[in-house]
C-alpha cells in the first residue's frame, strides 16, 4: 500500500470548493448523528439506567459535547482542511500521531455506516410487519446490499447533492417523530410531569452511569469538519455546523426522552426493556398506525446517516492519500463530479466487506458490534482533539484561559466515557471489541512507523506542509 509517488499531486481535478453553505454543512453533521435512530434504539439503554432522570443524562451529555464542539471549532478556524482530525492533531503532535487519529476516524465512520446498514433490514421488517408482510433472510440481505449501493452512488455523484439530500431526509424523519410525539403528549393535556421534574427522585449515580450511553447518541456530530475544503466559508461554517448540530440534537434528545417517559406514565423501565421504545409509546397512546410511520422515518434517517458516514470517511481517506499515508489513488478527484471518487468507492467496498464478515452474527447483533467499536474510534479522537485545541491556540499566539477551560472540560468528559466503556468490562461478544480496536490501532502505528523508516523524506515534507 505504500505510495512511492504522490499520485494526487499530479491530479488536476480538485474537490469542489465553496459549494456548501452553513446549513448544508450542518446537514452533514445532523445526518451523521441520525437523531431519529436514538429514540428508536439508544434511549432504551439510557432509560434502563437513568430512569426518570434520562432527560438529565442527555442534558449533561449535550453540555459536554458542546464543549468538545467548541474545541473542534478552535482548530477548524485555523485549519480548514479535508480530513480535519488527521491534520489538526498532526500539525501539533507530529504526522504519525495525526495519522493515527485519521486511522481511528476511518474505522469509526465505516463501522457506523455498517451499523446503520445492518439496521435497514430490521426497520424494514418492522415496517412490513405492520402490514403482515415478512421477508426471508436472503431477501433482506440483498436489500441491505442494494441500500449500500445507493448510498455509495449518492456519495460518488455530488457532495452538494448528497449533503442537501442528507439534510432534507433527516429533517423529514425528525419532523415525523416530533409530530407523533406531540400527538401523544396532547392526549395527556399537559407538558408538566411532576415525577420527572422532582429532582429528589432522580438518582444522580444512575444518571452518570447512563451518561456514557447518552454521549454515544452524538457520535458523528463533528463530521462537518471533514468537508471544510468544500465549504463556502469554513472558518464560520464549520464551527456553526459542529456546535449547532450538537446543541440541536441534544435539545431534541432531552425533550424527546422527557416526553417519551411521560408518554409511558413515568414507567421508564418499560422503555428500558423495549427493543422498540418509540413504538411502545405510540401503542400505549392508542396510535397503532404510528409504528409504520416511525419505522419509515428510521429508514429515511438510516440512509442520511450512512451517506454522511461515507462522505466523511472518503474525505479522511482522501486527505491521508494525498499525504501518502495511504495509497496515492485515495487522493484522486473525479474530473466531472469533483468528488474523491476512489476514496468513496474504497469506503463502499470496505463497508461491504464488514457487512459480509459479520452477517452470520445476525442483523441485530452485528448492529450492536459495529456500533460499539465505532464509538471507540470517535471518543478516542474526541479526547485527542480536546487536548490539541488549547495547544494549537497557544502555538498560534491566540491562546487564552478560555481555550484551556474548554479543553480540560472536554477531555475530562471523554476520558470518563472511555473509562466507562471498559469498566466494568463488557460481556461476550462485546468483550472482544476493546482488544480488536487496540490491535487495529497497533497495525496503523506499525504501518506509519514503517513508512517513516522507509521514507523519512516523505515524513519530513509532510511535517513541513502541516505547519502551513
Amino acid at each position: 500500500m505504500v505510495a512511492t509517488t504522490d499520485v494526487a499531486a499530479h491530479a488536476a481535478p480538485q474537490l469542489k470548493r465553496g459549494v456548501l453553505n452553513r446549513f448544508e454543512m450542518m446537514g452533514q453533521s445532523i445526518a451523521n448523528i441520525a437523531p431519529t435512530l436514538t429514540p428508536a434504539l439508544n434511549i432504551s439503554v439510557v432509560a434502563g439506567l437513568a430512569g426518570v432522570g434520562s432527560w438529565m443524562a442527555y442534558l449533561i451529555a449535550t453540555i459536554g459535547l458542546v464543549f468538545v464542539g467548541a474545541c473542534i471549532s478552535v482548530l477548524a478556524r485555523r485549519h480548514p482542511e479535508a480530513g480535519s482530525y488527521f491534520v489538526y492533531i498532526g500539525r501539533n503532535f507530529g504526522p504519525v500521531t495525526g495519522a493515527l487519529a485519521g486511522w481511528a476516524m476511518i474505522l469509526a465512520y465505516l463501522t457506523t455506516a455498517a451499523a446503520v446498514t445492518f439496521g435497514v433490514p430490521l426497520f424494514l421488517g418492522n415496517l412490513l410487519a405492520v402490514f403482515h408482510i415478512s421477508l426471508s433472510f436472503p431477501v433482506q440481505t440483498i436489500i441491505m446490499i442494494l441500500f449500500l449501493g445507493c448510498v455509495v452512488f449518492a456519495a460518488y455523484r455530488d457532495i452538494q447533492l448528497s449533503s442537501r439530500a442528507a439534510l432534507v431526509l433527516e429533517s423529514v424523519s425528525i419532523g415525523i417523530i416530533i409530530v407523533i410525539t406531540g400527538i401523544v403528549i396532547g392526549k395527556h393535556g399537559t407538558v408538566v410531569d411532576p415525577v420527572q421534574l422532582d429532582i429528589g427522585k432522580i438518582h444522580f449515580g444512575a444518571v452518570m452511569s447512563a451518561l456514557v450511553f447518552g454521549v454515544f447518541s452524538f457520535v458523528g456530530f463533528e463530521s462537518a469538519a471533514t468537508l471544510a475544503k468544500e465549504s463556502a466559508n469554513p472558518h464560520k461554517n464549520v464551527p456553526f455546523a459542529v456546535i449547532g448540530s450538537a446543541a440541536l440534537a441534544g435539545t431534541f434528545f432531552v425533550i424527546l426522552s422527557y416526553c417519551m417517559i411521560m408518554g409511558m406514565d413515568d414507567n421508564a423501565s418499560a422503555i428500558g426493556g423495549s427493543s422498540s421504545p418509540f413504538a411502545a409509546m405510540t401503542d400505549k397512546a392508542g396510535l397503532p398506525w404510528a409504528a409504520a410511520v416511525v419505522y419509515f422515518a428510521a429508514l429515511v434517517s438510516g440512509f442520511a446517516c450512512a451517506l454522511a458516514c461515507l462522505n466523511a470517511s472518503s474525505r479522511m481517506l482522501y486527505s491521508m492519500g494525498r499525504y501518502q499515508f495511504l495509497h496515492g489513488s485515495m487522493g484522486l478527484v473525479h474530473k466531472v463530479h469533483k468528488t474523491p471518487h476512489m476514496a468513496v468507492l474504497a469506503s463502499g467496498v470496505l463497508t461491504l466487506i464488514l457487512l459480509l464478515v459479520l452477517l452470520p452474527e445476525g442483523f441485530l447483533n452485528a448492529f450492536g458490534l459495529t456500533g460499539t467499536i465505532a464509538t471507540y474510534g470517535f471518543v478516542v479522537v474526541y479526547f485527542a482533539v480536546c487536548v490539541t485545541a488549547p495547544v494549537d491556540a497557544y502555538r498560534s499566539g491566540a491562546g487564552s484561559p478560555v481555550h484551556i477551560i474548554l479543553g480540560v472540560i472536554g477531555a475530562l468528559l471523554m476520558g470518563f466515557v472511555i473509562y466507562s466503556s471498559v469498566v466494568p468490562y463488557p460481556e461476550a461478544p462485546f468483550n472482544a471489541l476493546p482488544p480488536v480496536f487496540l490491535i487495529y490501532m497497533a497495525i496503523g502505528l506499525i504501518w506509519f512507523l514503517m513508512l517513516k523508516a522507509k521514507s523519512p523524506q516523505v515524513l519530513a515534507s509532510i511535517a513541513n506542509d502541516m505547519e502551513g
